[in-house]
């Protein structure tokens, strides 16, 4: 499993999240390379979001094939941005271009409410890959009125049918993921991973009679296609070559071939083989082997995601969205962090964990900061800052992960932060003192435990499904929850400064642990709407983990909900019992995982993790009005841009930045529109 969306809130918190990563930073001399950014790197700013540019230090110091190799591999990733619209929502590709088509055909008045408000709307739209809010699910709600929008599309000749005009100002499709039972999985999520007319039950019935070849080796059925109904029977529409998005991904393929040309090693061409036959195929027996392969594949400057991956926006936890980060290896803090890697056996051997759910060879976990070049799909604009990969189980088991943190994503969240929220919401000085001087590494810390021992950690029953298949809706909130655990357990450990990854080790711990509970039990909630309940995975495992030991320790005073002045704060008073407590939650997430018990998941996640306090959600919110920063936050690309000699040949790939976010959003469009607007 992998990746949390980050926001500017979050870093200028310092707080804690699943499956991201930490700040890091450059590839040759960190030191010299590392840029001081500024403010200015922010590109734009509407509704809750600001958009940021990254930077790629260390750019000038690789060869021309290494750059070659990162041009290759960003280029197939953009051909598949279209994919990750389509699957967003169905209508999504043709409200893009007809939006898209009355911004850039407009001749009215420009400086009126209501064109303010399209362009906002706009802007909003391209940032989520669709018009449901990139984190919340939400429908985004134009500002504008529909009878305005129809003056736009008179007054720009663009043709959008009645029934689309409606969706964007009524109830319809309202949600993109809804994980409400009552509602039905399926029927109540806009996503197109699933055809008209098919409940939930009737796609978990198909995919559990979907048998592996080898049960020890559970294929990842469901993951690269469209379950629809014809005549009555259910079938897939496979996501390959000549099959369904083919154009896009004829296009991917190409890519991938010129970058298996200029590989930096066998190993790395044989994965990129895999992933191109798998591509052609759609067969998920050589999505295995590909993974196998690129896990295998740890020598070498460059590296990439490219697939569909993540099922966090399938209610049923089957479909992967497509994404594509390609990186560049930071060679400093990788070294750094590798510790981690080869200690992983001495952190499974001390987990809370019953010893029958305790894996005793943890093999492969490699661990490494690095410097992202480009993102796309799912990936993009809203950008996780790690990933841990790949989401298989037995793989994991048997040949190891890849953890990545994303270093100069981080870099640039923190540029653009600040710390007056954070002093809204601290208790009292200390606690601000604490979560200055050690917040930042904490983080690091608590990211790298998640991604590196955190998703290593523990093993399922014999015999038991796998966690889509038993836990079913929760299970992408589970996994999360139980690495943040794994991670807060042994955030406050003498181990980490044996180690030398820190000079005070229960310093650390202790910003750790305020931070996230902080974050759990109050600051996330500025990203809801009112009288909203919590939908995405991240946000829910952060609540049920801090809620639980909430309630837990009350017995014994160990957190308490202090309200001064009106406000509310969450005070920590004893570190050791809530260390203790985040191991008896540990334990238990870990007995669901391994049982593969659905009830005692639901149980864990819908009492603690789903409603919200309204009056302090409200309260929140109010508080919150006074900041400038963003909720959210994410990133255009930078250009990697051919240089080209007068005899035709490639002399060198330079970067360059796109001037607005707008500009980039409608290159793309341009340059990567593979796809009809119905698939």
């Amino acid at each position: 499993m992998k990746k949390t969306k980050f926001t500017l809130l979050a870093l200028a918190s310092v707080l804690l999240i699943s499956c991201t990563t930490q700040p890091g930073a450059t590839a040759q001399n960190p030191t010299q390379q590392q840029s001081v950014q500024t403010k200015s790197n922010s590109v734009d700013h509407f509704a809750d979001i600001e958009v940021l540019k990254y930077e790629v230090p260390g750019w000038d110091n690789l060869t021309l094939k290494e750059k070659q190799y990162v041009y290759y591999l960003s280029q197939a990733g953009y051909s598949g941005r279209d994919i990750i619209w389509d699957q967003n929502y169905k209508h999504n590709l043709k409200i893009r271009r007809s939006l898209e088509h009355i911004y850039q055909n407009y001749n009215g008045d420009k400086s009126s409410t209501d064109w303010g408000n399209f362009q906002d709307y706009l802007k909003r739209v391209w940032f989520s890959n669709g018009i449901h809010h990139h984190y919340s699910n939400e429908k985004i709600k134009p500002a504008f009125s529909k009878a305005y929008f129809e003056q736009l599309l008179a007054g720009t000749s663009t043709h959008m049918d009645s029934a689309l005009v409606d969706i964007l100002f009524n109830d319809t499709d309202s949600k993109k993921v809804n994980l409400d039972l009552s509602k039905g999985l399926i029927k109540g999520s806009a996503v197109n991973f699933y055809g008209e007319g098919i409940s939930a039950e009737e796609a978990s019935v198909f995919y559990a009679n979907m048998k592996s070849p080898d049960p020890q080796r559970a294929l990842s059925t469901g993951l690269n296609s469209k379950l629809v109904k014809e005549n009555g029977v259910l079938k897939e529409n496979v996501w390959k070559s000549g099959g369904m998005y083919g154009a896009a991904i004829d296009q991917i393929v190409s890519w991938l071939e010129k970058a298996k040309t200029v590989a930096e090693n066998q190993k790395q061409a044989q994965a990129l083989a895999y992933l191109i036959e798998y591509y052609k195929t759609g067969d998920l027996k050589t999505w295995d082997d590909y993974n196998t392969a690129w896990v295998s594949a740890t020598d070498g400057n460059i590296d990439y995601i490219n697939g569909f991956i993540e099922v966090y926006n399938d209610p049923l936890g089957h479909k992967g969205t497509f994404e594509s980060i390609v990186q560049i290896k930071d060679f400093d803090m990788s070294k750094k962090m590798d510790v981690l890697s080869k200690e992983a056996q001495w952190f499974e051997d001390h987990t809370p964990l019953l010893p029958e759910h305790k894996k005793k060879n943890v093999v492969g976990v490699s661990y490494k900061t690095v410097i992202v070049a480009s993102e796309a799909g799912d990936a993009s604009p809203s950008t996780p800052i790690g990933v841990n990969l790949p989401n298989a189980d037995w793989i994991r088991a048997e040949h190891g992960s890849k953890s990545i943190s994303l270093g100069n994503i981080i870099d640039a969240y923190n540029a653009a932060g600040g710390s007056s929220r954070l002093k809204e919401f601290v208790n009292d000085q200390k606690e601000l003192e604490l979560a200055q001087k050690y917040g930042e590494l904490a983080s690091k810390l608590h990211t790298a435990l998640h991604e590196v021992i955190g998703h290593a950690s523990g093993q399922i029953n014999p015999g038991v499904g796998t966690p889509k298949e038993t836990l079913k809706s929760y299970a992408s909130t589970m996994e999360e929850g139980r690495a943040d655990l794994v991670g807060l357990y042994f955030l406050y450990n003498p181990k980490l400064q044996e180690l030398n990854l820190v000079d005070d080790w229960k310093a650390v711990g202790m910003s750790a642990y305020d931070n996230y509970i902080r974050n759990g039990l109050m600051m996330q909630l500025v990203r809801l709407e009112p009288g909203a309940e919590i939908e995405e995975s991240h946000m829910r495992n952060r609540q049920w983990v801090s809620a639980w030991v909430f309630e837990k320790g009350q017995k014994d005073h160990v957190i308490e909900k202090v309200v001064r002045d009106g406000k509310t704060y969450f005070n920590i008073t004893n570190y050791d019992k809530l260390h203790d407590l985040f191991g008896q939650l540990l334990r238990e997430t870990q007995r669901i995982k391994s049982e593969g018990d659905y009830e005692a998941a639901k149980n864990l996640v819908e009492n603690y993790g789903v409603k919200v306090d309204q009056s302090i959600h409200k309260e929140v919110l109010a508080r919150s009005k006074q900041f400038d920063n963003a909720p959210y936050s994410g990133f255009v690309n930078p250009y990697i841009k051919p240089v080209i000699n007068t005899s035709g040949q490639v002399t060198d790939y330079e970067i360059t930045y796109p001037n607005s976010f707008a500009e980039q959003m409608l290159q793309y469009s341009k340059e990567y529109g593979f796809l009809p607007d119905t698939n």
